[in-house]
């Protein structure tokens, strides 16, 4: 009898327990719930809408008349007219109904821890950590000029790493950056430093030669965190005792360094003036050709033929042939600049005329950090249509960056870069030079319209 009642006991005890138990469980089970009611609701992306008297829908031309544009956190989530979208309690509003908006713009070739003066021989003076601080003060200037996202190519010791990461972390504004890192080139060439007398063996981060060297020199510039590989493929201007007509990596150096950049996920853009530089490059395979001033019919047509995208950098020449005299340009990349420049338009122009693919690249840091824009009237100039120069710095360069980065257009899914002007840039491509509004990954950076 003893040991049943300790067992009713037991019994009765645990029931007590399970009761309690059950009833802390709900307590608990109730509270976890308002927890996450409240955590979801802290973490629903912010909503902000735009709306803007006119959106250019930069694939076709059309602009639409008084739009909204819905951002949920650095997304665009939807476009309709803005009579069919209603803001909810909490949203940010952003009324430009003067403004014709269009995607943030894109820029393929800058230098942003450069300026002109650190090209020469002043550059030997400047160090990697000051040259990092240009280029914070550059990328907010290129940023606020409406260019959301760069491709930069090439920089000392990896200082346009080091600026990529700190934009990415909310330490510096400036835009998206696609970053090279050193840019690959042989001994002696375009991408070397060759101001320095031989007693200090010094060359430059990025010299590889032979295809074993240029293998390992792929795989190092993306183990310290390239999202692009840059090489010279010719010589070039602004460097000293090299020709910017002549090749320098051989063509099968150059199979090499694109069979390891693409197997690695990286992208190749190869620095090339001269004709057979150009025409080796792109049968290499490599993915753009920056500048070309130099090319012929061959070259042209093997670009064509293989649809690499030409990156032409003609605004420089324009800017060069005005202020050059009035620089501290050594005199040796100075008669080389009059050179390419007299050539530069005429050539690029044939290879607009030929179809060749287009991609929008400023050479930025060769001219004044912000004058980006200039780029788009010589395209006008040399026979684009004020649309088709702006899909240069859109959906060309959207494409030729690669479907990873979500930019190029103003449509649900894509990142929240947009940008707004005066007027109708489609048939007046100077307004760009004067953007008033800049949003990147859903966040304001520049509003002019807010001021007036």
């Amino acid at each position: 009898m003893k040991g049943l009642r300790n067992s009713l006991s037991r019994a009765r005890t645990a029931r007590g327990i399970g009761r309690f138990g059950v009833a802390i469980a709900l307590i608990l089970s109730a509270l976890a719930g308002t927890a996450i009611t409240a955590s979801a609701q802290s973490s629903a992306p912010k909503r902000t809408v735009i709306r803007a008297g006119r959106v250019l829908n930069v694939r076709t031309g059309e602009l639409r008349a008084n739009q909204a544009i819905v951002i949920e956190g650095d997304k665009i989530a939807e476009i309709a007219p803005s009579g069919e979208v209603t803001a909810a309690a909490g949203d940010t509003t952003i009324d430009l109904p003067d403004a014709t908006l269009l995607p943030g713009l894109i820029d393929m070739h800058t230098h942003l821890t450069f300026d002109l003066n650190s090209l020469g021989y002043q550059g030997l003076s400047i160090s990697t950590a000051r040259e990092a601080l240009h280029g914070a003060r550059n990328a907010r200037r290129t940023l606020e000029a409406g260019f959301t996202t760069v491709r930069n190519l090439g920089a000392k010791d990896y200082a346009d790493i080091a600026l990529r990461d700190a934009i990415n972390d909310g330490d510096v504004i400036g835009p998206r950056m696609v970053a090279s890192g050193p840019a690959l080139g042989i001994t002696g060439g375009h991408c070397d430093e060759n101001l320095l007398p031989p007693a200090f063996h010094f060359q430059g981060d990025g010299v590889a030669d032979g295809v074993e060297g240029v293998q390992h020199k792929v795989r190092e510039v993306i183990k310290y965190g390239a999202d692009v590989i840059k090489i010279c493929a010719t010589g070039g201007v602004l460097s000293k005792g090299d020709d910017p007509n002549a090749s320098q990596y051989t063509l099968e150096e150059m199979k090499a360094i694109v069979a390891d950049a693409h197997r690695l996920g990286r992208k190749v853009a190869a620095h090339a003036h001269g004709a057979e530089g150009i025409r080796w490059a792109s049968e290499a395979g490599v993915d753009s050709v920056e500048h070309g001033h130099l090319m012929d019919d061959a070259a042209i047509a093997t670009l064509k033929k293989n649809g690499t995208y030409l990156v032409p950098t003609l605004f420089l020449t324009e800017y060069m042939q005005q202020n050059m005299e009035h620089s501290d340009v050594p005199e040796f990349s100075r008669q080389k600049m009059r050179w390419i420049a007299a050539a530069a338009q005429q050539n690029v122009k044939k290879a607009f005329d030929a179809g060749v693919k287009v991609a929008f690249g400023t050479d930025a840091a060769v001219y004044p950090h912000g004058l980006n824009a200039g780029e788009f009237h010589v395209y006008v100039k040399l026979g684009m249509t004020p649309l088709a120069a702006i899909q240069t710095a859109t959906i060309n360069a959207s494409d030729l960056l690669g479907s990873k980065y979500l930019v190029g257009t103003l449509e649900p899914g894509k990142w929240a870069d947009v940008v707004a002007v005066d007027g109708d840039p489609t048939k007046d491509v100077t307004i760009l030079e004067h953007v008033k509004f800049v949003m990147k990954g859903g966040s304001v950076y520049k509003n002019d319209y807010a001021k007036r």
